[in-house]
């Protein structure tokens, strides 16, 4: 079960940088009508339609919107004041911005105007993390409890496309009776996993991209027809734990291989550990009978508590390792509805020996993807994680990094790369993402805010970052160099106009 960033508001302010219940020190006083932007609010999202127009989203329903490059910025009319995560134009007219509680609103005058649009997730109250304008006609919108809809009517209608658990779903034994009863008889149960953000190449590339909780990557080659799962790929392998007929202990020397495996993940705390027990065909014939099949699931037990009792030893937190593949105990209360349920669970416990396989489980939070061209992606997540696709997303290799702060947005420009995070951290590459540093302080200003999304126009010269108090940094030659234009200077620090 995840810890939703968007039902914990103050969990969602530390770490994501994007609550409303996390920025403090907000004047809640009516706003101005006019167009004028009276006070800077925190700004979560940007989208660069072309080198003039642009509009960045955030806190209270805020909109601004730009239509001469970034020189001048004004507050467009949502009509909302829930608290917006992300925006997407199309063009320099149509796009979409999504927020808290399902809201989703569109503009077709970049921005000035926005009209807000049922859709499903409102009645369900599930927050949107992230959208992305295909066209004016197509849009992706992701958030909570795996939402994932689309529309190909200019958002008259989404189609709910969400991720969601079937009896076959690892995930379906640790539901409640009344959910696992709810997907035997059809109705959705959507997986509790938050997708954070969702990223496809303009045209006439087919290709999306979506991230989000437990490192969870997904790639498409048309327009989100059909979802792969992309693979993060890891260098810390561990040899099965064998063992003979009916044992259940743990030699000295695959200890010290357990010892071994641990050393290489202990820091890092994204990275788990699923620990998974097998029997030989032998043990579940003699053993696992389905009239009592308690003495296998004994065995299968105690190899699982020896293995778990030595990684914990070596040092990793109990929290860290998953058995989502235990003796299900309380296998008599699934029979009546499920027969197959014990046969299920035997049949995938085979294995040509008796052994215990222990791997990684890469686990880190994502909360940015982009794509330069269809071959090369990179990812910004929790902790300073950065991720570097060479093969349009499939698989994933983690990019060192010297700090372990959220980074929450990443962008590349031809062998460029920026990504930007909390508290002002903010690295470069000149490489494409290999290797990060801090920038010179002669092209970047030195920012202590949070800075949450950055932005590039289809033609990769104009550059835009937004943040804490209505911060904007713009660069005109493709993120070589960095100015802020908002707030301007004589506004004080809280971003009101003296």
């Amino acid at each position: 079960m995840h810890v939703s960033l968007a039902r914990l508001p103050g969990l969602l302010g530390l770490v994501v940088a994007i609550a409303a219940f996390g920025c403090g020190g907000h004047d809640f006083s009516p706003r101005t009508k006019t167009g004028d932007i009276d006070i800077y609010d925190d700004l979560f999202s940007v989208s660069v339609a072309d080198e003039l127009h642009a509009v960045a989203v955030g806190y209270h329903g805020s909109a601004y919107w730009t239509e001469d490059g970034g020189d001048s910025w004004h507050k467009g009319k949502t009509g909302s004041e829930e608290l917006l995560y992300s925006v997407s134009l199309a063009d320099s007219h149509s796009g979409w911005a999504v927020g808290q509680t399902g809201t989703i609103l569109r503009t077709s005058d970049g921005g000035k105007t926005w009209e807000l649009q049922p859709n499903l997730k409102v009645d369900e109250g599930s927050h949107l993390f992230g959208v992305q304008a295909v066209d004016a006609s197509t849009a992706w919108a992701v958030g909570e409890w795996g939402t994932r809809i689309h529309t190909s009517d200019g958002g008259a209608t989404w189609k709910d496309e969400s991720l969601t658990i079937d009896p076959a779903h690892p995930m379906f034994v640790w539901l409640s009776m009344q959910d696992q009863d709810r997907v035997r008889s059809g109705e959705k149960v959507y997986e509790d996993v938050g997708i954070n953000n969702v990223f496809c190449l303009p045209e006439p590339s087919q290709k999306c991209w979506l991230v989000g909780e437990f490192g969870y990557i997904f790639w498409s080659e048309d327009r989100g027809a059909t979802w792969n799962r992309g693979e993060i790929l890891g260098s810390v392998r561990m040899e099965p734990i064998e063992f003979e007929y009916n044992a259940i202990e743990i030699g000295e020397a695959d200890k010290k291989q357990l010892h071994d495996f641990a050393a290489q993940i202990v820091d890092s705390a994204h990275l788990n550990v699923l620990v998974e027990p097998y029997a030989s065909e032998r043990e579940i014939a003699t053993l696992g009978g389905k009239d009592d099949p308690s003495a296998l699931f004994d065995v299968l037990s105690a190899r699982l508590d020896e293995a778990r009792s030595v990684l914990e030893d070596a040092g990793v937190l109990s929290d860290r390792l998953r058995m989502p593949n235990k003796p299900p105990w309380d296998y008599e209360d699934f029979l009546d509805d499920d027969p197959t349920f014990l046969d299920r669970y035997l049949e995938g416990r085979k294995a040509e020996k008796p052994l215990v396989k222990i791997s990684v489980i890469q686990n880190p939070y994502l909360f940015t993807v982009r794509f330069k061209d269809e071959t090369n992606g990179l990812i910004a997540g929790l902790g300073g994680v950065i991720l570097r696709s060479a093969d349009g997303g499939r698989t994933w290799n983690y990019e060192q990094m010297d700090r372990k702060q959220a980074l929450f947005s990443v962008a590349a420009v031809d062998s460029r790369a920026i990504a930007v995070g909390e508290k002002g951290f903010v690295r470069v590459s000149a490489d494409g993402g290999s290797n990060w540093s801090a920038p010179d302080a002669v092209n970047f200003p030195t920012v202590f805010t949070f800075m949450r999304d950055v932005g590039f126009d289809p033609q990769r010269r104009t550059g835009l970052i937004v943040g804490q108090q209505g911060k904007i940094m713009r660069s005109k030659d493709g993120g070589k160099t960095w100015s802020q234009v908002l707030p301007p200077p004589e506004a004080d620090s809280a971003g009101r106009m003296f």
